[in-house]
C-alpha cells in the first residue's frame, strides 16, 4: 500500500508543484488546472498513437500545458480579466480542445510503449512507477531550483510578493505572471501525461477535481515540511502528494467505493485547511491564559509587597506626630 502510494504520489507531484507555483508564488487561484491536466494526457496519448515515443509525447504534453497557461496569462494580464474568470474560461475552452485532440471521450493505449517500458521487465510495476516518477519529478525540481536562482526567477517571486513594488523597480510584471502561468500549467500537463501512461488511457473527464487534489496536497506538504528555502518547499510538495495518495489508498482499503474518492478529496482538503486554523486558535488561547495568569500573579505579588511595606514603614505614625 505504501509503495503504491509513493509511486502514484510521484506521478501526481508535478501537478502539485504546478498548483504551488500559482497558488503560493504568484498568489493566484488558477482553475486552468482542470483543463490543462487532461490536455497533457490527450496530447501525449494522441502523439504516442501517431508513432511518437513516450519521451517526445510527454514533452509535447508539457508544451501544450504551457500554451494553455499562456492563454490564461494573456486573459489575466492583457485583457485585465479577474484571474479566477480567466482560468474558468480557459478550462471551459480546453474541454472542446481536448475532444478535438483525442477525437472521442476516451482513447486507450494498446501496444504503445510507455515510459515504464524502458525499464527492465523483471522489475515490479510499483518499482518502475517510482523510478519514472522520481526521475521526472527530480528533473522538474532541479530546473525550478535553478530557475529561482536566476534573475528571471527572482523577478517572478518578487512579482508574486509585491506586484506594485516590482513594477516600480523595472520588472515587467505582466510577463512574469504569464511566465508563471505557463510553467505551472506545463507541470500540470506533464503530470497528466504521466497519469495517462500509468492508467493506459486518456479520458476527457480525468481533470475533474484535480484542483482540489493539488490544493490539498500543497497544504498537506506545508504542514509536514515547511521552510523558506525553495528546495525545501518543493520537496514538501512531493511529500504532500505522496501523503495525500496514501490517505486515499487507506480510505479505499477501508472499504470506501471508488465513486466516493471526490468527496474524500474534498473532505481531506477541509481537514487540512481547518487544522492550522484550529492549531493557531488553540496556541493563541493557551498563550492568552498564560499571560493572564502571569498578570494575575504579578498583581498579587505587587499587592502583597505593598501591604508589607505599609505595615513595616513608620511613615504614617511620623506624619501624625508631626501634626
Amino acid at each position: 500500500m505504501l509503495i503504491t502510494s509513493i509511486g502514484q504520489g510521484l506521478l501526481w507531484a508535478p501537478l502539485v508543484i504546478g498548483v504551488f507555483l500559482t497558488f503560493r508564488i504568484l498568489d493566484i487561484p488558477d482553475l486552468t488546472t482542470e483543463g490543462s491536466f487532461p490536455l497533457g494526457a490527450a496530447v501525449t496519448v494522441s502523439a504516442m498513437i501517431s508513432g511518437q515515443s513516450a519521451v517526445v509525447a510527454s514533452s509535447l504534453g508539457f508544451l501544450a500545458g504551457c500554451v494553455a497557461g499562456w492563454v490564461t496569462g494573456v486573459l489575466d494580464t492583457k485583457l485585465h480579466m479577474p484571474s479566477l474568470l480567466a482560468g474558468i474560461l480557459t478550462m471551459t475552452g480546453l474541454y472542446s480542445v481536448n475532444m478535438h485532440v483525442m477525437g472521442k471521450s476516451n482513447v486507450p493505449l494498446l501496444t504503445q510503449k510507455v515510459l515504464t517500458n524502458y525499464l527492465p521487465a523483471t522489475w515490479s510495476v510499483d518499482l518502475q512507477t517510482i523510478i519514472v516518477g522520481a526521475v521526472v519529478t527530480g528533473v522538474v525540481i532541479a530546473v525550478l531550483i535553478w530557475l529561482f536562482k536566476t534573475r528571471l526567477g527572482l523577478s517572478l517571486m518578487a512579482t508574486g510578493d509585491n506586484p506594485a513594488m516590482s513594477a516600480a523597480n523595472g520588472i515587467y510584471t505582466d510577463r512574469m505572471v504569464i511566465l508563471g502561468y505557463m510553467v505551472s500549467n506545463g507541470c500540470i500537463a506533464l503530470s497528466g501525461a504521466l497519469i495517462a501512461q500509468s492508467n493506459g488511457y486518456a479520458d476527457i473527464g480525468m481533470g475533474i477535481g484535480t484542483i482540489v487534489i493539488g490544493l490539498a496536497s500543497v497544504l498537506v506538504g506545508e504542514i509536514f515540511l515547511h521552510g523558506r528555502q525553495m528546495w525545501v518547499r518543493l520537496t514538501g510538495m512531493v511529500l504532500g502528494a505522496i501523503i495525500y495518495r496514501f490517505l486515499l489508498t487507506v480510505a479505499m482499503g477501508l472499504g470506501f467505493p471508488v465513486d466516493d474518492l471526490k468527496i474524500l478529496s474534498a473532505g481531506i482538503l477541509v481537514v487540512v485547511i481547518c487544522l492550522p486554523i484550529l492549531r493557531t486558535k488553540t496556541r493563541t488561547r493557551q498563550q492568552l491564559k498564560r499571560y493572564l495568569k502571569q498578570i494575575g500573579a504579578d498583581e498579587h505579588e505587587a499587592e502583597s509587597t505593598s501591604s508589607l511595606n505599609r505595615q513595616a514603614s513608620p511613615e504614617g505614625l511620623l506624619s501624625r506626630d508631626s501634626k
